[in-house]
């Protein structure tokens, strides 16, 4: 009885297996086109909205106000606005080191151009809860 206990279990786990395995590749591909959507409806040569504090928050969105997950590479503008001197906004990735620096609160706009890659953004004090990546390609 024992051993067709265990043969049911495998029979029944081979099958959930089987199942999450099946008809993956219509959401895959959606998720696919989704990032790379994503990408080209952020024209290069935009302008992005960088934003730090005055609380514990940070982002990177585009001019419509949608967070940046994905972007083609290129040159892109940055107004940066760091709204406390508690906080910075740090953007790192191939290429890119560019700090408003803590202690100094303040409007600046930089000209950065991505290039492909994995970036990451933070609020070096506050880096475990104030971060974000962004990926570019092409």
């Amino acid at each position: 009885m024992a051993g067709a206990r265990i043969v049911l279990v495998l029979v029944l786990a081979l099958g959930a297996v089987g199942l999450a395995g099946c008809g993956g590749g219509d959401d895959e591909a959606g998720t696919t086109g989704t990032e790379t959507t994503a990408a080209a409806t952020i024209p290069v040569g935009s302008t992005l909205q960088a934003s730090v504090g005055p609380g514990f928050e940070i982002s990177l969105t585009s001019e419509d106000g949608e967070d940046v997950t994905a972007l083609a590479a290129g040159e892109y503008t940055l107004d940066v606005d760091d709204k406390s001197s508690a906080h910075n906004f740090h953007l790192t990735g191939p290429g890119v080191d560019e700090d408003s620096g803590v202690n100094e609160s303040g409007s600046s706009t930089w000209t950065v151009t991505f290039a492909d890659g994995s970036y990451h953004f933070q609020c070096d004090p506050h880096a475990s809860s104030m971060n974000g990546d962004f990926e570019v390609s092409g």
